[in-house]
């Protein structure tokens, strides 16, 4: 068999995502009890979440939306990491306002990007499992960045559940295309 390096890349990007799931999946969870999303995206269904990202920004007049979409589109695959955060872990600590049983009781509403109330712990969960991904990514050479806006897009289109959803680009080309990005013009920094 022949394989060429496109190719190689390709499949070393698979491995290093399955890899970094891996990780995410066995982060340390509060009280051991595990409610993360992890999702693979690739192919068509990666850049459908490019372009929703780049009409959502010509939309909205937002142009972080537009520019994690172009580094999106540039990307061989996508991570989804998400929490399910209604369910408390019990230690009544206040962080989202008010006590667990409340709210195992509140109706979960969708807000502009994401579905809460959600239990910190929960979302430290999300953080720590994003971390240990990441971490893997980097330490294996794969460039990545966390992406907020992609976790949004990625719900909206029902790529994720979750209620709280990032996403984590992934390339290994001789530049990153997640962090030397052009910047927008000076008068439109305030969007």
């Amino acid at each position: 068999m022949l394989l060429k390096e496109e190719e190689l890349r390709k499949e070393a990007v698979k491995i290093s995502a399955y890899l970094m799931a891996i990780s995410a999946r066995t982060a340390p969870k509060s009280k051991g009890e595990d409610d993360i999303e992890i999702v693979y995206v690739d192919g068509e269904e990666k850049d459908r979440i490019a372009e929703e990202m780049i009409k959502c920004g010509k939309e909205k007049n937002i142009y972080g939306f537009i520019r994690d979409g172009e580094s999106l589109r540039k990307s061989e695959a996508v991570l989804l990491i998400g929490v399910f955060g209604g369910k408390p872990v019990k230690l009544n600590c206040g962080a989202c306002g008010m006590k667990c049983d409340e709210l195992e009781r509140v109706e979960k509403k969708e807000g502009k990007d994401y579905r809460g109330p959600n239990c910190a712990f929960k979302l430290i969960d999300l953080g720590i499992a994003i971390g240990s991904a990441v971490k893997l990514a980097s330490v294996i050479n794969v460039d990545n960045r966390v992406m907020y806006r992609i976790g949004t897009i990625a719900r909206k289109l029902g790529y994720a559940k979750s209620d709280v959803v990032m996403g984590i680009p992934l390339s290994c080309t001789g530049k990153n295309p997640f962090f030397d990005r052009k910047e927008q013009n000076k008068q439109d920094k305030s969007k």
